[in-house]
């Protein structure tokens, strides 16, 4: 392989290790000039991957995992995810630098940009790194592995929240404590929007909020047909709220506690999104638990 035969030209000629494998990638110095022809590749033993962990749902990022199984360090500077299912590339969220010792990984975590919609079948993640550190960086290019399978049926979700929001438009809008032994109650507006139909069928519990004696399978019965009779004003629904769950490490943990699934119908067309109650009621909403609990501080 020419690449592997410059590469080991420049071992013998160049003091140190840590950089090695990012200078041997570009063909910009003598002794890798015979690998002028050769596109940039990633180096032996060094994989990508894209991921998203549950606290990088709400707020719509995902990690690349890069593994480092090469006998060198790796230094990583950008970082930018193409994918024919996002109306942009996802880039780094942290300008920096980081160093992939030999057998390790890094997570680098990126921002996800709006989905494109439609978007081809065929469509997967190219993860482009920028290799090495100042004169000596190269671009890369690699395909990457979804190991989570989370970007199909992100951009599903996705997509057919966008074309509700044609139909109508869905947020929660306020939140009132309650005392312990109590339901809260978590205020959700829906307001009818353009031509299409459309039908919000309920709300999924979450793993830390249920609805008490208000649940119907773990679920929120809503059945909010929106169509041309539904009028222009919104339609304000008071959805009762408890603890699903009273152990500490549940609020202090939470990722996808405040994130609720909906069920509903777009022009007959049944599915679901998440909605998530935003930032602010959120921390109101953990404060609650643990005081209703018993074990908040105040």
């Amino acid at each position: 392989m020419v690449y592997r035969q410059a590469r080991e030209r420049c071992r013998a000629r160049r003091q140190g290790t840590g950089l090695l494998v990012m200078l041997a990638l570009v063909p910009i110095t003598a002794c890798a000039a015979s690998a002028e022809t050769a596109p940039p590749t990633l180096p032996d033993g060094v994989t990508v991957a894209i991921v998203q962990l549950r606290g990088d749902v709400a707020a719509r990022q995902a990690q690349v995992q890069l593994t480092n199984g090469s006998d060198d360090a790796v230094v990583v500077g950008d970082v930018r995810v193409e994918d024919q299912r996002f109306d942009g590339p996802a880039t780094r969220v942290i300008d920096r630098v980081s160093t992939v010792r030999a057998g390790g990984r890094v997570d680098i975590k990126v921002q996800l940009p709006p989905v494109s919609c439609p978007a081809p079948p065929e469509a997967a993640p190219e993860v482009v790194l920028e290799l090495g550190a100042g004169k000596t960086a190269a671009s890369v290019r690699a395909v990457a592995e979804d190991p989570l399978g989370f970007i199909a049926p992100l951009h599903e979700r996705e997509c057919r929240a966008q074309a509700l929001s044609d139909a109508a438009a869905i947020a929660f809008t306020d939140f009132e404590p309650s005392p312990a032994g109590e339901a809260a109650t978590l205020e959700l507006t829906v307001s009818r929007r353009g031509e299409d139909q459309a039908t919000i069928l309920a709300l999924q519990a979450t793993n830390l909020l249920t609805f008490g004696p208000a649940a119907v399978d773990g679920a929120f019965p809503l059945n909010l047909e929106l169509n041309e009779d539904s009028g222009a004003a919104p339609i304000v629904v008071d959805v009762p709220i408890v603890p699903f769950r009273c152990d500490p490490h549940a609020v202090q943990e939470d990722k996808r506690g405040t994130i609720f699934d909906v069920r509903l119908e777009l022009d007959g067309d049944p599915g679901e999104i998440e909605l998530f109650v935003g930032e602010a009621l959120r921390g109101r909403i953990l404060t609650w638990v643990a005081d209703w609990c018993g074990f908040g501080t105040g």
